[in-house]
């Protein structure tokens, strides 16, 4: 395989993630919003610059008043920003022309539909009154794009570069959205007892990565910010934990670099050593310092991608 194809393939795999946490973002926190316990994350201001700041953008000023059709239009349908759900959907469909020999007709016809809906969305429609059918539909075809890969392809190195690049994404944007939560909670003070450590944006959080059901049924409690971070952190059962991920990232790197003990200069060492790291953490230690700790991981994140492009990829 070309090292071209191969960078495109682990791309695709990276932006198809990325589009899902963003959609997701968008609907949870807009919507959970009418239930919130307190005025402040009741505010429609708040929801808005959560968006912004967990895409990159935050709105420093708080005397700023935020356009609420404008902020949706931005992230949602705005070609010209590159964070953009619309422009993330057509990396992946671009990412999936350049590999076309080498995926299935079935994933091909589905990112190609998936394009076609983002594309022809209208505009008005999305930013006055469709933000729920838009974020719906765009979660539910991303998974379809999920189980395409997983049960058109054959699970050799194309399967196993395409899954690295959904799990250091999906890694990567669980942890951008706990540090956006964090800044809610910092900023909401919720209104049970400790301020902090049970605010309502907890449990945003886990609805925003898909978790709440299963973090009840497996603590049997209402969340608060020690069980959250630890099912979202370091439990490996849960799929959507960095955890999990990390653990997937290992698994199929492997398929790419056989050694038994690869090089500590290797992306294989690499991404081994930050899997321990995480394996030895506790939530406890990570709720002491949840900023530090968000930059270490993102910054180990962004390495192992870099590595991981350099050693496999470079063309």
């Amino acid at each position: 395989m070309l090292a071209r194809v191969a960078n495109n393939l682990f791309w695709m795999g990276r932006y198809i993630e990325r589009t899902e946490h963003i959609a997701r973002y968008l609907n949870v926190n807009y919507f959970s919003s009418l239930d919130a316990p307190n005025q402040v994350s009741q505010s429609r201001q708040f929801v808005l610059r959560s968006m912004l700041f967990m895409i990159g953008e935050p709105e420093h000023d708080d005397s700023q008043v935020l356009n609420e059709e404008k902020v949706l239009y931005d992230i949602g349908l705005n070609p010209q920003m590159p964070y953009s759900i619309i422009s993330n959907v057509k990396y992946v469909r671009e990412n999936a022309n350049s590999a076309r020999d080498v995926i299935s007709t079935e994933l091909y016809e589905s990112i190609n539909k998936f394009y076609h809906f983002v594309l022809n969305y209208d505009i008005e429609t999305f930013t006055k009154r469709g933000l729920y059918d838009f974020t719906v539909n765009v979660t539910e075809m991303t998974a379809i794009l999920r189980g395409k890969i997983r049960g058109t392809l054959l699970h050799d190195e194309v399967y196993a570069i395409i899954m690295m690049g959904l799990n250091i994404e999906r890694a990567t944007q669980i942890i951008r959205i706990i540090n956006a939560k964090y800044n809610d909670a910092l900023k909401a003070r919720g209104s049970y007892g400790d301020q902090i450590a049970n605010s309502f944006e907890w449990i945003t959080l886990l609805k925003c990565a898909e978790s709440y059901d299963m973090m009840r049924r497996f603590y049997k409690k209402t969340p608060n910010s020690i069980s959250t971070l630890e099912f979202l952190v370091l439990n490996p059962d849960c799929p959507r934990s960095v955890m999990n991920s990390l653990n997937q990232v290992h698994k199929h790197i492997r398929v790419l670099d056989q050694h038994k003990n690869p090089s500590k200069n290797s992306t294989s060492f690499l991404v081994s050593k930050v899997k321990a790291e995480c394996e030895h953490k506790y939530a406890e230690e990570i709720e002491e310092n949840v900023q530090g700790f968000i930059e270490n991981i993102l910054s180990n994140l962004m390495l192992i991608g870099n590595k991981m492009e350099k050693e496999f990829f470079n063309y």
